[in-house]
């Protein structure tokens, strides 16, 4: 279950990727291996760090998976990314997508880690 809601996550890092920018796609692809194995040890460590919070607290059911993902998201991700939008002065338009982002990945690993089993 763990292994299912990180790759779910990591597969949507690629999102927003546009095949046919030709200069895009070359410099993406440089930088490409080592990105998406960063980005899936990160998704593998958010998500077992979800799934023992979402044990611990018994959370059994969908309403549940989803309620304690928002709270984490909430109270861990979103206030740390506001932080750093702070500090790097990145437009309140580029915190919302990059955190609503999140929130979308926290979301879905709740919703597979309490309901597939």
């Amino acid at each position: 279950m763990v292994l299912a809601a990180a790759l779910r996550e990591s597969l949507d890092a690629r999102d927003g990727y546009d095949p046919n920018d030709k200069a895009r796609t070359d410099e993406m692809k440089k930088g490409a291996g080592s990105a998406y194995a960063g980005s899936l040890v990160a998704s593998l460590l958010s998500a077992f760090t979800l799934a023992l919070i979402l044990h611990g607290l018994r959370a059994e059911d969908l309403h549940s998976g989803l309620m304690t993902s928002f709270h984490v998201w909430l109270g861990f991700v979103a206030t740390v990314q506001l932080t750093g939008a702070l500090f790097s002065k990145h437009s309140r338009k580029l915190y919302t997508i990059n955190t609503g982002y999140q929130l979308v990945c926290y979301l879905v690993m709740g919703a597979i880690l309490t309901v597939w089993r």
